[in-house]
């Protein structure tokens, strides 16, 4: 396999499957909010999620969002999770 076959791999926080980074959206922290990352790049730490229900609602429940952030404050997760369960339009 050459490196021009290879797709980045990412994990879901929420269901912890492992599949292509583009099947997934990339959530960061930015002035101290839980923000969408559309593009991919804003800098800090990210955490990859599909946009689907059950896995925001896994990755809330088991507050691994915080834990793949590194973040021990309080996380409004409320904007972000409306907006991935009401179906985000794909950018890519």
């Amino acid at each position: 396999m050459s490196s021009e076959d290879r797709k980045p791999i990412r994990t879901c926080v929420g269901c912890r499957g492992r599949v292509d980074k583009a099947d997934l959206v990339r959530l960061v922290i930015a002035s101290a909010e839980l923000t969408i990352d559309r593009d991919a790049t804003l800098p800090g730490r990210g955490a990859y999620l599909h946009p689907r229900p059950d896995c925001v609602e896994s990755a809330l429940r088991r507050r691994a969002l915080q834990r793949a952030l590194r973040w021990n404050d309080h996380l409004d997760t409320d904007s972000v999770s409306e907006q991935l369960t009401a179906g985000l339009p794909s950018s890519r």
